[in-house]
């Protein structure tokens, strides 16, 4: 089954945006359908951002292990493993469309895995926890650094300068994903 909402309809956001949520559970409806989750005691959601995540397979792993629901939002669609647990969201091709998605819902029971800085920024602002791919954290420590890293790179590629790109992503990468992912959702757990 495909379920469309329409958040412009159903959700306080300043676009229009249209949602397809593909075999969606009823706690998961729930969770869609709300821009923040914030009752007593609210379990913790993992969102990852799903466009050229290396590390989807590692969240479901622990996304099991604690049984916490994942969406998995992205601009195309996905192949998911068929859990009651992992939602494929499909949003609207755009800038920012996931992204905007996943930060409406942030909340302090939230963590987000990705490799977007914007991203990170809001999901910390609104409470939330985010991880990069490789592991690292993002912090109230680290967001401005990283916010200025990544702008001068942009600056610098605007000006024809080569920069390189990404390390590679590497197998000590994956397990330090691992590692910082099962401690920030013990984290949020304490916290909810």
């Amino acid at each position: 089954e495909i379920y469309t909402l329409s958040l412009h309809d159903a959700l306080p956001i300043s676009a229009s945006a249209v949602v397809s949520v593909i075999k969606l559970p009823g706690l998961a409806l729930s969770l869609a359908l709300r821009p923040r989750f914030k009752e007593a005691g609210a379990m913790v959601t993992l969102y990852i951002d799903a466009d050229a995540c290396p590390v989807k397979d590692e969240v479901y792993k622990v996304a099991l292990r604690y049984q916490a629901p994942v969406f998995v939002v992205s601009n195309s669609w996905i192949r998911v493993p068929t859990l009651k647990l992992v939602t494929p969201v499909v949003v609207e091709q755009g800038p920012d469309v996931a992204d905007d998605w996943i930060a409406e819902r942030a909340d302090p029971a939230s963590i987000v895995i990705t490799a977007d800085i914007p991203l990170a920024d809001r999901v910390l602002k609104a409470g939330g926890q985010a991880i990069h791919p490789t592991g690292r954290a993002f912090t109230a420590d680290n967001i401005g650094s990283a916010r200025a890293s990544r702008g001068i790179g942009e600056h610098l590629r605007s000006m024809g300068e080569v920069t390189g790109g990404p390390k590679a992503f590497t197998p000590a990468d994956r397990s330090k994903f691992l590692q910082a992912l099962d401690a920030a959702v013990v984290k949020a757990k304490r916290r909810a």
